[in-house]
């Protein structure tokens, strides 16, 4: 896999994202992709070679590994980044759909034309909805790995000893021994925490997210019901004025000192 192809991919979401989408990455990239990439690859690259087992029946050591690791965290690591960075490809997508659709607009309307958006990466409309869904997925996957990781092996941590019972071609109750389990352990605990702040992250920016959605709503609704009463008086007796339907008498003071005074709206 082309890390560095992939960082730069990902590195465009930074434009769109809040502070929180933005830690989130960072946690990703150092925490996670460098450590997986300089150091996790090397722990977890022996594992097989160095599953030992107390038998020399052929086959049995490689029917305990594939017992004991149906999928090798190394392996399973490597699909939860790919999966959890994805949503947010889906946010670079539709603003690369908002920016084509301006341009298609600008095309057919000519420059002078009002634009579509007054700016495409803005979390308004449908693109606050993509990335809204975009968290919940990330926040979902996130889980589904841990879960998963968590009942695979019975836990986070990695045991020393494992035994392989009542397997062919096994004659009997097989003892295997795992390579550098404390090591295993560490970096093991250490992708979890990782991953867990990522969790943490996620569930903030959501809340951010729906809290400033929240915020924007009602400061409009003030907007809205802030027209003062009197000003629109105003402007009705200004049209009723203007379309002669009062008829007020020049002569009249009463009239004229009951009558508004009235400027151009």
């Amino acid at each position: 896999m082309d890390w560095k192809t992939f960082q730069a991919l990902l590195s465009g979401v930074n434009k769109y994202s809040t502070a929180f989408g933005r830690i989130w990455l960072s946690v990703v990239f150092v925490f996670r992709v460098l450590v997986y990439v300089v150091a996790a690859e090397r722990v977890w690259g022996d594992e097989q070679k160095d599953f030992d087992c107390n038998t020399k029946q052929p086959g049995c050591t490689n029917v305990c590994y594939d017992e004991f690791f149906p999928i090798s965290n190394i392996r399973l690591w490597a699909l939860q980044l790919i999966f959890v960075t994805c949503p947010s490809l889906l946010v670079i997508l539709h603003v690369a759909y908002r920016e084509d659709r301006e341009r298609r607009h600008r095309l057919k309307h000519g420059d002078q034309c009002a634009k579509l958006y007054d700016n495409t990466g803005k979390k308004h409309g449908g693109l606050w909805w993509t990335y809204l869904l975009s968290l919940i997925f990330k926040l979902l996957i996130e889980l589904l790995f841990l879960y998963v990781l968590h009942t695979l092996w019975y836990g986070f941590g990695m045991p020393r000893l494992v035994q392989c019972a009542n397997v062919a071609p096994c004659p009997n109750t097989v003892d295997c021994y795992i390579a550098r389990p404390t090591e295993k352990k560490v970096f093991t605990y250490f992708m979890v925490g990782a991953s867990a702040v990522c969790i943490v992250l996620t569930i903030c920016e959501i809340c951010y997210l729906i809290f400033h959605r929240l915020l924007r709503c009602l400061n409009k609704d003030r907007a809205r019901r802030g027209l003062s009463p009197s000003s629109s008086t105003c402007r009705c007796h200004h049209k009723l004025v203007e379309a002669g339907e009062l008829g007020l008498d020049p002569g009249n003071d009463k009239l004229q000192a009951s009558a508004p005074k009235l400027t151009p709206t």
